[in-house]
């Protein structure tokens, strides 16, 4: 949730500035005034629904919106990308960071958190409707997912950053009605979370069926926590990263295995045991070595600030608004 108030804070204030009149020393360019406004207005009345049905048609419309973006990204690779020069071996497999890059990766597929929720928002929660639920699902967010990490590379190389729109130019129209859909796809994926948050935090500190008065300050205390985290802090990808290594490494790798072991006999590297151990060991490894790297090498964030090519692109009359 923390990270998705940044992303919301970078994407829509570039939005904003490009209606007329709006400058960047306008209110509606101040990534905190968007983060309050979009939490008051949108994430916090959505968080309090108590059935997580009613996020159907909103989830609908952030896959919809997800897919258009997608179609966007791919455009801009093949009209903007041929006029960046790419980085020094840009093209290498993998580089020092690669770690770092495996628990964002790890934190863009989690879903464990959220499978009891769903699982019993199913019409009839069935194991092998959960499963075919489950393998759609996570399939096409696979397939998603490499389409932007190939068309996004692809155009910047090493100049991507954590949030891709951070790199558009700000005249890039296109670009402009991409960060507008991502921004409010965003704002209908930030309810879900808040519901597992919500889930958790009820079953420890108080009774499973909570009363509407407990249910709104349990809700309001988490989103208020999360936006107060995301307003002293505006750079994704560390977020991103410490994410991956302290909670999506954990729960993607280690958690499921170690369940696995400790419900099966024999020993750890014996038959079907052998793949589980071999998980639990890579999950330590992507999470301490992860989560090293980025206090020492943490990623850099040009929040704010316009990418060179787009000065140069200006100077040159090069690229043209879309």
């Amino acid at each position: 949730m923390i990270s998705y108030n940044i992303t919301i804070g970078d994407t829509l204030t570039k939005v904003f500035q490009r209606i007329p009149g709006v400058g960047p020393d306008h209110i509606l360019a101040e990534r905190h005034f968007v983060i309050i406004l979009s939490t008051v207005v949108f994430t916090f009345p959505l968080s309090l629904y108590r059935n997580i049905e009613r996020l159907g048609k909103v989830s609908f419309l952030s896959m919809v919106l997800t897919v258009i973006i997608l179609i966007i990204v791919i455009i801009r690779a093949a009209t903007f990308g041929p006029q960046i020069l790419p980085t020094d071996d840009a093209w290498a497999f993998a580089k020092w960071n690669a770690i770092q890059a495996v628990g964002v990766m790890s934190f863009a597929f989690i879903c464990h958190h959220n499978s009891f929720l769903i699982y019993g928002s199913l019409e009839q929660p069935t194991l092998a409707n959960w499963s075919q639920v489950t393998h759609i699902s996570v399939g096409s967010a696979l397939i998603i997912s490499a389409g932007f990490a190939v068309a996004g590379y692809t155009t910047f190389t090493g100049y991507t950053q954590g949030d891709i729109f951070e790199n558009y130019c700000r005249n890039d129209n296109l670009a402009t009605f991409g960060r507008f859909c991502f921004g409010i796809s965003i704002i209908t994926t930030f309810p879900l979370e808040c519901f597992v948050t919500r889930e958790v935090v009820s079953n420890v500190i108080c009774s499973r069926d909570l009363s509407k008065t407990k249910h709104a300050a349990i809700t309001m205390l988490i989103v208020a926590v999360c936006t107060s985290v995301s307003l002293a802090y505006d750079c994704l990808g560390v977020v991103l990263e410490l994410n991956g290594a302290l909670s999506a490494t954990p729960l993607i790798f280690i958690i499921p295995s170690a369940c696995f072991l400790k419900l099966s006999s024999g020993r750890w590297f014996d038959g079907e045991n052998v793949i589980p151990a071999v998980l639990i060991i890579i999950g330590l490894f992507i999470m301490i070595t992860g989560l090293i790297m980025t206090g020492i090498y943490p990623q850099g964030c040009s929040h704010g600030v316009e990418m060179f090519y787009c000065a140069d692109a200006n100077a040159s009359n090069t690229v043209p608004p879309v």
